[in-house]
């Protein structure tokens, strides 16, 4: 497997976010309007069954809960869920790879938040139509991200997807980052049959919620 091949890209990309659990929090960037995904995801109200793509540690696990009749968490890193369940007992939690984990339920919400920029545009087709098994008929989506990318990740060039993440102790590796514009996100997700209003905020954050067309 080549070192920049894109299978090698996703696995240091799962393996920097084990690398970083222990640390996730050292590297948040406070940036302007984050709230208004709180605020946002308060208003859509991820009721009923939830399933949490990608959780990580946990950020937005306890938000969900607060909402959800039951809140199913699924991240590929042990050390990001062991976090995660101590943030929200209350969930279920899933080790998987999204890139090849198939669901055995469906759910009435599905959430996302930070993950979509980090799926290759090459898989981007793949990843919604992996989002739709998941989903109940006339189920909904919410997710949150952000297109940022300070100047010293950035390695092949502004408008390339790879950019490098560093850890305290200076380890690199690398991952994807795909900047979507909203307002291109949107069409991209209606020529694929969805009907999601993306909505950026005051800073470099978006948000979208919807279903099927």
């Amino acid at each position: 497997m080549m070192a920049n091949s894109p299978d090698s890209l996703l696995a240091q990309q799962a393996a920097y976010y084990r690398a970083v659990a222990a640390e996730y929090d050292d590297h948040a960037i406070p940036l302007p309007g984050g709230e208004a995904l709180i605020g946002a995801l308060d208003d859509f109200n991820p009721s009923g069954r939830v399933l949490e793509l990608a959780c990580g540690p946990g950020a937005w696990t306890p938000q969900l809960v607060r909402h959800a009749d039951h809140v199913t968490a699924v991240d590929a890193s042990p050390e990001m869920l062991q976090i995660a369940a101590e943030r929200a007992p209350q969930a279920e939690f899933v080790r998987a790879d999204l890139f090849g984990w198939e669901p055995d339920r469906q759910w009435d919400v599905v959430f996302f938040g930070f993950w979509l920029s980090h799926v290759p545009l090459d898989r981007f087709d793949d990843f919604w139509a992996l989002v739709d098994r998941c989903l109940e008929p006339g189920g909904r989506v919410f997710f949150a991200d952000d297109g940022y990318v300070t100047p010293d990740e950035v390695i092949e060039g502004e408008h390339e997807h790879t950019i490098a993440r560093r850890l305290n102790d200076g380890t690199m590796h690398r991952i994807q980052k795909v900047p979507h514009e909203p307002a291109d996100l949107e069409r991209r997700l209606a020529g694929l049959g969805w009907r999601i209003e993306v909505r950026p905020t005051s800073g470099p954050f978006y948000w979208g919620q919807g279903g099927r067309a």
